[in-house]
């Protein structure tokens, strides 16, 4: 069994290979590890690999690993990211302990996340999350409905607007995978008229990464392929 360093270089190369693939530089794409679920060895066995940014899907897990390295000291900043559904009522934690959220998708949302957001902290870098499939069991805006969301976060004091994301109906070929990736990335450019700050897309996960990255994925969500399958029985 390889170590999380080892599955580490793996999806690096993997990322690099894919990047080169379509004239990308691999600088362009961010790996997210997905460390939900894992436990606090696990991401500092990652941490001492050279990832530095890792993303949570449940708030209190999240916050009580975020309290955890914050006493401690890396190379680099730790960033971290809540990439999971948020409920309005967990909106403060949030706001208080996160670098990032990916899963903006209605403006109360929104603006409880800016309200929340402490004085002495950066503005909270958000992302809109697209039902790029029309699941209607999935999270996110419908693309009719990203421009006006997109304004409204975009006025907010304490969040900057920094891109869209996106977490498509499964597909095991290539082409399907494609082509649910190339429409967040068109709804992007799209965005980019208006609100030309936008820099950042998060789609592509351990099974469909490298048409992500084709699609034009600036940050891709790995979890599967570095830490190992997940264990939902303290979830």
């Amino acid at each position: 069994m390889n170590s999380i360093k080892q599955n580490i270089e793996q999806v690096i190369s993997q990322i690099s290979l894919a990047a080169e693939k379509c004239g990308r530089d691999a600088d362009s794409v961010q790996l997210l590890a997905v460390s939900k679920t894992k436990p606090i060895a696990a991401i500092e066995a990652a941490i001492k690999a050279g990832q530095y940014a890792f993303g949570e899907n449940y708030v209190q897990e999240g916050v009580d690993k975020v309290r955890y390295f914050a006493d401690l000291s890396f190379d680099q900043p730790l960033s971290w990211h809540f990439i999971g559904p948020l409920q309005s009522n967990k909106t403060r934690p949030v706001a208080e302990h996160f670098d990032w959220v990916h899963s903006v998708d209605r403006v109360k949302i929104a603006r409880r996340l800016s309200e929340q957001r402490p004085a002495d902290m950066p503005p909270l870098n958000v992302l809109l999350q697209i039902n790029t499939s029309g699941e209607e069991s999935k999270s996110g805006l419908a693309f009719d409905e990203v421009a006006a969301l997109a304004d409204e976060v975009a006025a907010l004091p304490n969040l900057v607007l920094r891109g869209l994301m996106s977490i498509p109906e499964k597909a095991d070929d290539y082409d399907s995978q494609l082509a649910a990736f190339s429409s967040l990335a068109e709804a992007m450019d799209k965005l980019k008229a208006k609100h030309p700050q936008l820099d950042t897309l998060s789609m592509g996960m351990s099974g469909d990464m490298d048409a992500a990255v084709a699609a034009g994925s600036t940050m891709v969500r790995i979890g599967t392929a570095i830490f190992g399958a997940r264990d939902y029985s303290n979830t």
